[in-house]
């Protein structure tokens, strides 16, 4: 197993595939896998801890970390500066009450 990485190095990586041409695509976002997750940390084991603190880093370089149980997603935080937003009038049809 390689030397422990930081999450900080780890978070620096994953920020920098974004920006990688692979499978088909120039750039964007991707999934990475349990297996290599555990390669690119140097542990055997990743834990919901070391997720986290990665996922923090990745935070401050504009990405957000998925983590799907087998594999991760790494996106950009723009992508979800479109998304809908729900309103006070929605949530409160939606649960029948008045906050």
């Amino acid at each position: 197993m390689p030397t422990r990485r930081s999450e900080r190095e780890i978070a620096e990586d994953l920020a920098e595939l974004y920006e990688q041409s692979f499978a088909g695509k120039e750039r964007g976002r991707y999934r990475v896998s349990m297996k290599h997750m555990r390669a690119l940390t140097g542990r055997r084991r990743v834990t919901d801890d070391v997720v986290k603190k990665i996922s923090e880093e990745l935070f401050e370089f504009g990405f957000v970390l998925v983590d799907l149980e087998t594999y991760f997603v790494v996106l950009a935080q723009r992508t979800f500066n479109s998304y809908r937003r729900v309103s006070d009038s929605t949530l409160m049809q939606l649960t029948g009450s008045e906050s």
